[in-house]
């Protein structure tokens, strides 16, 4: 047999509007492995996947299939081939049986009908197949999300499928669910099948995968056997970190707040209690003082926006409750926690943020509009007043106050958006990846400014990716874990070695009963 790898991608490059997403990225699955694609957001994960599976046009580099270059211009070139993907969205017809969804555009004919009777029991055999008890006559409706999703995989088989893609399946199931999964993937890896394995829990990839490859900001990093590496060391690898230097605190505009803020109240200002969210959220409780900032750590999925969005009344809880100043807030939208006084900087600074047409006034007095307005009518001089004064105060360098807020500078739209809570005078501040995309002098002067506002008295909970940003700037670090808070370090105890080491094995110490929990 030929060690050719079933699957070879080599080089591929990808562009957007003249924007790198990937750059000369390698990548391979044998047959029979279940190889998993990690990184963090924006490492190019999802654009890799839809150049393997002919969603999008690459750029350059080439993909083989079983030793042979293939060209793929659709999905659907993808899948007569054997590369099929299965996302964790369902995208399948709910009201059509289980049969008629496995082949839907493909349905068995005969004197030009469909064949029902040959549908269902070829629908049947490739179920029994995958060990799958499920009536193939059944509307996909009645099914839970769990045996949609396995019928999802049961259409890429029926497509004679080579490689199957799994982006985030267990995002939605059950323990019980998630093994029957496991079950479906360890055949399809006993005929041969090559299985893509994309999540961010890391209990998933060392029970199920049988090696990772490891991107970053669209390059290749890595691609390891999951047997023998640390955990530790499969963190250091997404965040670009090396082992022997992480005792070492790298230099940001932070100082010493963490020292100064250890004088905090012994109410806390701001008390988030066992906030539980589907398996978003599994009851985090996190508080902050006033005048201190608390960092909160983890990759991607760990709950840090989760939390961050449940706080601020963005996302609906199963349970749990929000407390500012001991007193319980009824939180239904964002509107009701910004009248009590919470504010919330988006990750997302384009999407979420800015409204890229309007001015920078315009922009920046947003949220403080009604408190402008007299009769429905905004006082365009009050307006002037407060933009003038934030714009001075923050340093926001714009040609005026005129200029539209899509021609300025990153740092600058985040000082913008920053200026848009202050002015509605908040007592605690939600800052989630607050000098994310921004240059270094830029990045400095908004971490001057939130030290300044924590000494100010203001209450800050900020979600960072920077481990120096939360190791200088945070008087705590909450860590999260698989939607839990896995440990909490303060003061002196807060060092990059223990945080990463918190995402890995679930404790700051690396405890060997926290290897099962995932990030």
């Amino acid at each position: 047999m030929s060690n050719e790898p079933l699957l070879r991608m080599e080089g591929i490059r990808k562009l957007f509007s003249g924007v790198v997403a990937l750059d000369g990225v390698d990548a391979a699955v044998e047959r029979g492995e279940v190889h998993a694609l990690v990184g963090e957001n924006g490492a190019g994960k999802s654009t890799l996947i839809k150049i393997m599976t002919g969603a999008y046009r690459r750029d350059g580099g080439r993909v083989l299939l079983e030793g042979r270059e293939v060209n793929f211009r659709s999905p659907e070139d993808a899948q007569a081939e054997g590369v099929v993907a299965v996302y964790q969205e369902v995208n399948l017809l709910a009201y059509r049986t289980v049969a008629e969804n496995i082949f839907l555009g493909r349905e068995p004919r005969r004197f030009g009908l469909i064949d029902w009777k040959k549908m269902n029991s070829d629908a049947g055999a490739i179920l029994k197949r995958l060990g799958l008890d499920i009536d193939p006559r059944a509307p996909l409706g009645s099914l839970n999300i769990a045996l949609r999703q396995m019928v999802a995989i049961a259409r890429g088989v029926s497509f004679g499928a080579k490689v199957v893609v799994l982006d985030e399946p267990t995002s939605s199931l059950t323990e019980h669910e998630v093994s029957i999964l496991y079950d479906v993937i360890r055949r399809l890896k006993a005929e041969g099948v090559g299985v893509v394995y994309i999540s961010h829990r890391f209990d998933e990839l060392y029970t199920i995968c049988d090696r990772v490859t490891v991107l970053r900001d669209g390059k290749f990093v890595a691609t390891r056997p999951l047997a023998g590496l640390e955990k530790i060391d499969l963190v250091c690898l997404m965040l670009g970190k090396r082992r022997e230097e992480l005792q070492r605190q790298g230099a940001t505009a932070f100082g010493e707040h963490h020292a100064a803020a250890e004088k905090k109240e012994t109410a806390p200002l701001m008390r988030a209690e066992n906030l539980t969210r589907g398996r978003k959220l599994d009851h985090v409780t996190v508080e902050a003082g006033r005048g201190e900032i608390v960092g909160m750590a983890g990759l991607l999925g760990s709950g840090r926006t989760e939390t961050a969005r449940a706080i601020f009344g963005a996302d609906a809880v199963d349970e749990g409750r929000v407390y500012l100043e001991s007193k319980p807030l009824n939180l239904h939208s964002p509107g009701d926690a910004i009248d009590a006084g919470l504010a919330f900087l988006t990750e997302d600074r384009k999407a979420e943020g800015i409204i890229p047409e309007l001015s920078v006034r315009e922009n920046l007095t947003l949220a403080a509009l009604p408190e402008m307005s007299k009769m429905g009518v905004v006082s365009r001089a009050r307006q002037n007043e407060v933009v003038e004064s934030y714009m001075r105060r923050l340093g926001i360098k714009a040609s005026s106050a005129e200029q539209k807020i899509r021609e300025l500078s990153g740092g600058n739209q985040q000082k913008v958006l920053l200026a848009r809570w202050l002015c509605k005078h908040p007592k605690f501040l939600i800052l989630d990846e607050p000098t994310r995309g921004i240059d270094i002098g830029a990045k400095g002067e908004i971490q001057s400014l939130i030290n300044e506002l924590a000494a100010s008295g203001l209450g800050v909970l900020m979600i960072s990716s920077e481990l120096e940003e939360l190791v200088e700037g945070s008087s705590r670090v909450v860590v999260m874990r698989d939607g839990r808070c896995v440990a909490e370090l303060r003061g002196a105890e807060i060092s990059q070695d223990k945080i990463i080491r918190a995402m890995a094995e679930g404790s700051a110490a690396g405890e060997p009963g926290a290897a099962g929990a995932s990030i």
